[in-house]
């Protein structure tokens, strides 16, 4: 399962979450509320670790990039220098795509 689809299964679980525990207090139902709440953080527990697995691909693509880059550079491959900075870019894309 993709870490998208795991941030989506987190959202939905949570919003269910929510509407459970609306629907217990509601209802007067202390149980149904607290069962409500449990979903709703599980659901937030599975989005935060969805978006940290996303940010530490990015970091590892960072790394890379920055490596890749820095031989481009010594070896005078412009080509490689600029793949790796792409790859640098897009991993500092992706880890400010998923903060917190």
């Amino acid at each position: 399962m993709s870490n998208e689809s795991k941030r989506a299964e987190g959202v939905a679980e949570e919003i269910g979450g929510k509407i459970k525990a609306g629907i217990g207090k509601i209802i007067g139902s202390e149980q149904m509320q607290a069962e409500g709440v449990v979903k709703e953080k599980k659901g937030e527990a599975k989005q935060e670790a969805a978006k940290a697995a996303e940010r530490t691909k990015g970091k590892v693509q960072e790394i890379v990039g920055a490596v890749k880059n820095r031989v481009g550079a010594v070896v005078s491959n412009e080509e490689m220098q600029a793949e790796g900075r792409a790859k640098e870019l897009e991993g500092e894309a992706r880890q400010k795509a998923n903060e917190k």
